[in-house]
């Protein structure tokens, strides 16, 4: 919006009002009906009146509204050349700008809050709903103990092993809500160092060999001879993030299944992949395989005692790495995890 200078705005008026006297002059000489021509006068006057105060308003608030934005600039930015631009442009469109950003900005972060609130929900729900679980186990064997169980040798101990399995499954909960803690806020400090990455996949799969063989289950790592393959990551750290994926493939394995284990070579790093024939995944759920708490098969994997964090911990830990992980499946058919791990410069 261009503002007219004070002059100009004087001669416009008195040229104005010298036009709208001129008409009703002539509007009194050659119209005989004396209230049509009062009529018409009302008309012109009013049209008159609304366009000067739409002129004056406007200008009244260029003027302040382009004072603050001057003020402002002036404070934050020594840049002449932005000053100078702020005196060229519309003012009152760049604060009617700048007004819908702000208010789809703050749209924007009432919907991300919202969100939040709703993962914040579920979050809890799934705790509560992991607690619950061995909490009843333990009260169930404890009351049953109370009731005489305990004077029964039949039941005393096999109810206080139960117990102790329950009790084990909460501490294990506790401790992967902790490593997640620690990994989302950034809190785990890595300690990369130089290791051999086959003689670490040789003590998973021996860890692991006695929940394979229970769940008929055959461990297959071909390399497990092959000459060493040094890479750099934190040991402690992969070597969880391995064990709780071949604890994933065993879970969901299929009875006389096999899960595969083989590290490949790709330019500067080494490609680790855990690969099975068990249930697979369904294509929709995929997305939120690395999710807290989600589970494909949920009856099946809380019966087996699993925090639904396995998953989720191996991709932080990954993450933290600043490596790749990726997951591919065919429902009924199997799945493949493989993450990437940089190869060590030095021996």
């Amino acid at each position: 919006m261009k503002i007219i200078s004070s002059k100009k705005v004087n001669l416009y008026i008195t040229l104005s009002s010298s036009a709208i006297i001129l008409i009703e002059f002539l509007l009194y000489t050659y119209i005989e009906d004396k209230a049509m021509v009062l009529f018409a006068s009302l008309i012109l006057l009013s049209g008159f009146m609304f366009f000067m105060s739409r002129y004056f308003i406007r200008r009244f608030l260029y003027s302040k509204i382009r004072m603050l934005y001057k003020t402002i600039h002036d404070t934050q930015f020594i840049d002449r050349e932005f000053v100078d631009k702020v005196k060229t442009i519309d003012i009152l469109d760049k604060a009617e700008k700048e007004v819908r950003e702000w208010s789809e900005g703050r749209g924007s972060l009432v919907m991300q809050m919202k969100r939040q609130e709703e993962y914040r929900k579920e979050f809890l729900g799934n705790v509560s709903h992991e607690l619950k679980t061995p909490i009843f186990n333990i009260q169930g064997y404890i009351l049953t103990l109370l009731d005489g169980g305990l004077e029964d040798e039949n039941i005393n101990r096999a109810y206080l092993e139960r117990s102790e399995k329950s009790i084990n499954r909460m501490i294990a909960i506790v401790e992967d809500l902790e490593s997640i803690s620690k990994l989302e806020y950034g809190e785990l400090k890595l300690m990369p160092e130089h290791f051999n990455i086959i003689e670490t996949i040789n003590e998973v799969v021996e860890m692991q060999e006695m929940r394979a063989h229970k769940h008929k289950i055959n461990l297959i790592f071909p390399q497990s001879g092959s000459i060493p393959k040094y890479v750099e990551a934190d040991k402690k750290e992969i070597f969880q993030a391995l064990v709780n994926l071949l604890v994933n493939s065993i879970k969901y394995g299929k009875q006389g299944g096999s899960t595969h284990i083989e590290v490949m070579e790709m330019g500067d790093k080494f490609l680790i992949e855990v690969r099975d024939n068990g249930i697979g995944i369904e294509k929709d759920n995929l997305p939120r395989i690395f999710e807290r708490f989600f589970r494909v098969d949920k009856s099946r994997s809380r019966n087996m005692g699993g925090s639904g964090l396995g998953l989720a911990i191996v991709k932080h830990i990954i993450d933290a790495h600043k490596q790749n992980i990726n997951v591919s499946s065919t429902y009924g058919k199997g799945t493949s995890f493989t993450f990437s791990l940089d190869k060590a410069k030095r021996i």
